[in-house]
Formats: C-alpha cells, sequence, structure tokens
C-alpha cells in the first residue's frame, strides 16, 4: 500500500469515502475493460516471494527493534510488518524457466546475510518460523505495533468492527481459550509468500488449481504447531489468522457472514474479477486512500492505472490464494496469484521446496488437467485445506473422483511426479529439480516436516522441564539449523541444553507460573476443600468467586486446625476460615521480584491476578524444580 495516507472509512468525511468508493467503482470499470481490450502481459510468466520473518534476542524471545534496523539500513527490498519484531524482504521476479528457482534461493540467502549483520548491531537475529514458539501474549500489546499510520488505520478500523475483544478457541492436542484486547494477534502469523504471474485467459483455469491444491501442498509444508504453550492445528498459523481479525459477531438468526480471512465460497467462473467484485459486495470498506489518480482517465491516455483503490481494498481481505495486479518494467499490466498458505521456515531450503513443489504442481496440473472443477467438488477443495492446516502430513483427502487418500500417498503417486513434469516443462535445471523435490520426497518417506518434530520435540521436552524452557529451547535449536541450513527431515530431537544456556532470572512471572489451577468458592465445605486438598497433594487452595476473582487462600494448616478443633461446626464453610487480602503478584513481576517477596513475608505460594482475575499460582516447589534442573545441567558439563 505504499506510504500513502491512509484513513479509517468511519473516521473520513462522507465526501471523502464516496469520492474513495468512486474511485473503486471505476478501478474495477477499467479493470475490466484492460480484460476485454487485451492488455494484459501474457508473452512471459515470472515467480516472486516475500519473506516474512521474527526478530529474536539472544535469549530467543521478540526482539522490537525492527524500526532501529529500517533507520541504519533501508534497501528498496526491505520493509516493515505490523510488529516491531517482524520485518519483510522483497525478492526480485525471475522468469520462470532455467535457473529461477536457485536464482530466488540465491538472493534471498544474499539478503537475509546482509539483514543479518545489521540486526546483530542492534543485539537481534533473525528467525523464519511460521508462529515464533517463544511468543508470548504480552509481546502483542498494542505498543509493539510498528509506528506506521497504514497500520494504525487498520488495526483500528478492525477494532471497530468488532466492537469487543478478540477471542481465540483452537483445538487440537491441547486447548487454547484466550481472549486478547486487540487484532495485533494475526502478527503471531509469519510467512514465505510466493507468487506465480499468470496469463489473463489461464487465470480461471490457474486460480482453481491453487485452490484445489492448496490442502496437499499445506499439509507437506506445516510448520506452526505451538502458540503460547499450546499444541494445536499442525498448520495454527490458519485458525489463528482467521480468528485474530474476525470482526463477525453471534446473531440469533443463521445469517451466512464470512470472515476476512477466506479459502473462498466457490470456484471461479468467467475471471479474476469475479473475485474483486465479491469482496467489495461482502466485506465493508474499512480503509480508504487519497488518490489522484483516475483510472478511466489514464485508459484514455493508453496507460495502464496503478487502480490504487482496488488494490487498497483488496489488501484488507486476506484469502490464501489471493489476486494480485500489477504493473511490470515494461509498463504493461499482470495478473499474478500469490499462495499464502506457506508458514516462514523452517530453514530457506525447505522454503524454496515448498515453493518448488507448489509452482511444479501448478504447471504440472493444468498439463495434466484442462478443468479440475469437473474432478472435485469446491467443497472437498476447502475440506482438503482444513484438514491439512489440522492435521498437516498425517491428512486423510477426498481427492480427484471422490477417491480417499492419505497424503504421503498422494505425493508420492500423483502429486511429486506432476510436479516434476511441470517444472520439467518450464525448463527448470534438472539439478534444481532434484535439489527441491528430493526435499519433498525425503519429507514424505521419513514422515517428518516442521510441525512434527517441534510437535515431538516440545512433547518429549514437557517431561523434563518448563514450558518457557522448553520454548525456549526450540526456539534455538530452530536458530541453530537455520544457520546450518539443514533441512527439516534431517533434524533430530535435540537435549535440553543442546543449543541454548537457559537463563531463568529474566522471567516474568506470566512466563513462569502454574495454570493448571484447583480452587474453591467461599460457600463450599471445609470437607470438600479438605478432599481436593488430600486427592491432588495440596496445601493451598485460592478461593474465587463466580468470575474468577480472588476473595482469599484457604491452606491446610487451617484446615487441620477446624477439623481437629473439638467445637468444629458441621457444613462450616471455606468463607469462615479463609484468609482474606492474601499478598499477590502481576503477571509482568519478575522472577527476581517474586523470590524476595517470598523470602520477606516467608510465604510459599503466590496467588497471580491481572485486573483483580486470579490467572495463576507461583509456588516455592517452582524454583526448587528450576534450581534442581540447572544443578543437573551444570554437573554434566
Amino acid at each position: 500500500m505504499g506510504e500513502e495516507r491512509v484513513r479509517l472509512a468511519s473516521s473520513s468525511s462522507k465526501s471523502d469515502m464516496q469520492h474513495f468508493v468512486r474511485q473503486l467503482l471505476q478501478d474495477v470499470q477499467a479493470f475490466e475493460t484492460m480484460l476485454e481490450g487485451n492488455w494484459f502481459e501474457d508473452d512471459v510468466l515470472r515467480i516472486g516471494a516475500e519473506q516474512e520473518m521474527c526478530l529474536i534476542d539472544k535469549h530467543y524471545k521478540p526482539a522490537c527493534t525492527a524500526m532501529q534496523i529500517l533507520e541504519e539500513f533501508h534497501p528498496e527490498w526491505l520493509t516493515t510488518e505490523l510488529a516491531q519484531f517482524n520485518l519483510e524482504i522483497n525478492l526480485s521476479p525471475q522468469r520462470f524457466e532455467g535457473d529461477a528457482l536457485f536464482n530466488m534461493e540465491t538472493e534471498l540467502r544474499q539478503r537475509l546475510g546482509e539483514l543479518a549483520k545489521v540486526a546483530a548491531r542492534h543485539d537481534s537475529r533473525l528467525l523464519l518460523t511460521g508462529i515464533l514458539p517463544s511468543l508470548r501474549k504480552f509481546d502483542l500489546h498494542m505498543s509493539k505495533l510498528t509506528p506506521k499510520e497504514r497500520y494504525a488505520a487498520l488495526m483500528h478500523a478492525l477494532r471497530k468492527m468488532r466492537g469487543s475483544d478478540y477471542e481465540l478457541h483452537i483445538v487440537g492436542i491441547d486447548e487454547l481459550i484466550v481472549r486478547h484486547d486487540s487484532p495485533l494477534l494475526e502478527a503471531s502469523n509469519t510467512s514465505f509468500q510466493v507468487h506465480l504471474q499468470v496469463r489473463p485467459q489461464d487465470f480461471v483455469k490457474m486460480y482453481n488449481i491453487a485452490q484445489a491444491v492448496t490442502g496437499p501442498v499445506l499439509a507437506m509444508a506445516a510448520n506452526s504447531p505451538l502458540l503460547f504453550g499450546k499444541r494445536l492445528w499442525h498448520e495454527s498459523r490458519i485458525a489463528l489468522f482467521q480468528q485474530s481479525i474476525d470482526n463477525r459477531k453471534s446473531r440469533d438468526h443463521l445469517r451466512d457472514q464470512s470472515p476476512r480471512v477466506t479459502f473462498g465460497h466457490d470456484w471461479l467462473h468467467k475471471s479474476a474479477l469475479e473475485i474483486y467484485k465479491e469482496d467489495i459486495t461482502r466485506f465493508r470498506i474499512i480503509l480508504g486512500t487519497d488518490i489522484e489518480e483516475d483510472s478511466l482517465e489514464r485508459l484514455a491516455q493508453k496507460v495502464a492505472p496503478k487502480l490504487k483503490a482496488l488494490q487498497v481494498h483488496n489488501g484488507t481481505v486476506y484469502r490464501w490464494n489471493r489476486p494480485c495486479y500489477g504493473i511490470s518494467g515494461n509498463g504493461k499490466p499482470h495478473l499474478r496469484i500469490e499462495n499464502r498458505v506457506f508458514g516462514a521456515g523452517p530453514t530457506v531450503i525447505d522454503e524454496m521446496a515448498n515453493s518448488a513443489f507448489w509452482l511444479g504442481l501448478m504447471e504440472g496440473m493444468s498439463l495434466a488437467h484442462d478443468d479440475i472443477t469437473k474432478l472435485m467438488s469446491f467443497d472437498d477443495a476447502r475440506d482438503n485445506f482444513i484438514k491439512a492446516a489440522k492435521m498437516g502430513i498425517d491428512s486423510e483427502f477426498t481427492w480427484t473422483g471422490d477417491k480417499k487418500v492419505n497424503a504421503r500417498t498422494l505425493m508420492l503417486e500423483e502429486l511429486l511426479p506432476m510436479a516434476r513434469a511441470g517444472l520439467a516443462h518450464r525448463n527448470i535445471e534438472p539439478e534444481h529439480i532434484d535439489r527441491y523435490l528430493g526435499i519433498m520426497e525425503e519429507r514424505v518417506r521419513r514422515h517428518s516436516n516442521g510441525a512434527r518434530w517441534i510437535l515431538r520435540t516440545f512433547s518429549k521436552f514437557k517431561k523434563e522441564t518448563s514450558v518457557d524452557e522448553s520454548l525456549t529451547t526450540i526456539t534455538a535449536a530452530i536458530y541453530d539449523h537455520q544457520t546450518k541450513s539443514r533441512p527439516v527431515h534431517e533434524w533430530e530431537i535435540p537435549e535440553l541444553g543442546q543449543f541454548h544456556q537457559y537463563d531463568p532470572s529474566k522471567l516474568l512471572v506470566e512466563e513462569f507460573m502454574s495454570t493448571d489451577l484447583v480452587t474453591v468458592h467461599q460457600d463450599d465445605i471445609v470437607e470438600y476443600a479438605y478432599s481436593l486438598m488430600d486427592w491432588n497433594d495440596l496445601n493451598y487452595l485460592p478461593v474465587e468467586d463466580e468470575e474468577g476473582h480472588l476473595q482469599g487462600v484457604v491452606t491446610a494448616k487451617s484446615i487441620m486446625r477446624y477439623l481437629s478443633s473439638p467445637q468444629k461446626e458441621e457444613g462450616k464453610t471455606v468463607g469462615a476460615i479463609m484468609q482474606l487480602h492474601p499478598r499477590t503478584v502481576a503477571p509482568q513481576n519478575t522472577i527476581t521480584e517474586v523470590m524476595k517477596i517470598m523470602r520477606k513475608e516467608g510465604v510459599k505460594i503466590l496467588p497471580v491476578l491481572k485486573n483483580k482475575e486470579l490467572i495463576g499460582l507461583i509456588s516455592e516447589e517452582n524454583f526448587v524444580d528450576m534450581s534442581r534442573r540447572l544443578i543437573d545441567r551444570l554437573s554434566k558439563e
């Protein structure tokens, strides 16, 4: 969207927004005129990509240094992203032939290398990952938003339309239910977005193929199974992205409403214009901008217009396969399909393997099938996409001819040979085809991709240490493997401390506290509280109300005093013996501060409150376990 002045539709004057809408409608008319008049470039096909990434500090946690880096180093190919711990690299378009894929990889490595040197001067490192494992909820506070007008306008527009806090509810191995006060949750996602230029006369056919293959390509590339220490979907970005900016509200009536992040509703039938018209129809205009160009006048002058209004609105609707309009260096307009399903990482070579597979499959399937919509239903294509996001390489799909097939079998028997044929048809160098598709074949044969490696590693670590140390060590391992450019199918399950000497001294309470709580209410009888303590080997119970607000605490000592009293009253409640106004801490307290409080006040357990709500407990046992692990590690060195 550039750096033009972007404004909220809701805060603009009526005349300004009416002008923007007129410009938008003119852009649609201009687009249609260009399609009918064969304005579009059709004698060359190009590929390209955008690399999003995370910035991390020496502790493998988010580093909000993007603006400092850009102040020192600002080539045209480097740009901001939504959060201050993200950046994006844009790669040069390559003619889809010969050395194109290898040239893309070479350029990406070169630009990452240049950027990494600058980032190091700001105590930061680059990490390619779909969702940063070590990301914490408080890292997504609005204070971390990149200070750009268009980002602020977009966040305010989405928040205003929502009218309430955002709620995530994702179920995988674990379940995540969390509320957040801003759509900055979307900044959790980083991706590797691949572009394929297509001829306008082939756009319908190619876009439908892109939709059909999304499920299988996502299954092989899944790389984001963790969020806030919870094992969710194999590619949790899919659910997270939709829910993080979903402004729909529940209603009494069964009225269909579309999320702004969407796979779509049907196959494409006539042209790319259908998608633009549908997005204008279904989604309210939330951003406007000052536009000087009259697209119809530009057409009259025989000059391709930028269609800025159409692109602004297109930028507020997020299709997983997005149509893109652009103008080539020769002044001719062109059409692209942008694949947005690939998470960043696990390494550059893995990203290139994903890209080669998708690009080859797009070409190969177009050679094999004139009309994919006659071989499978749109509902099956969408269902395959959701299955792949949830189960990754373990998915089972409904494929052409209504056959049921698991992802690995489909890859080996049909899709990888088709992708090879497609790349060969584009005259991609045979050694490069082997380089990239060989990686995909090994993933299938070893039943291993980024998501499965992370899940296996995290499940192992959870039995040995805290969640924070597990996530930090996983992040450190990913970084180490990236620097060595080892494809993910070669990664072994690491040992704790193998890649990073964990330093918990800088931890916050929120990162270290226990959240699986056993609690009682004031009107519960004492015998009930005693039973909970006995069954769960506890000596301390928080007392909360129906809203989760802390009312007090009851200890084993106070219960035993009651039970041993000869004057004990039958049916006495917890409220009568609980301790009122216990010492508490906040989630943003440091571990060092908590240790001092415990030592000074002689307490062994502290409730953690946020806005009076009980969100966790931190106990002496947490520190004992941490100390034991550190001692064990030192004894092995």
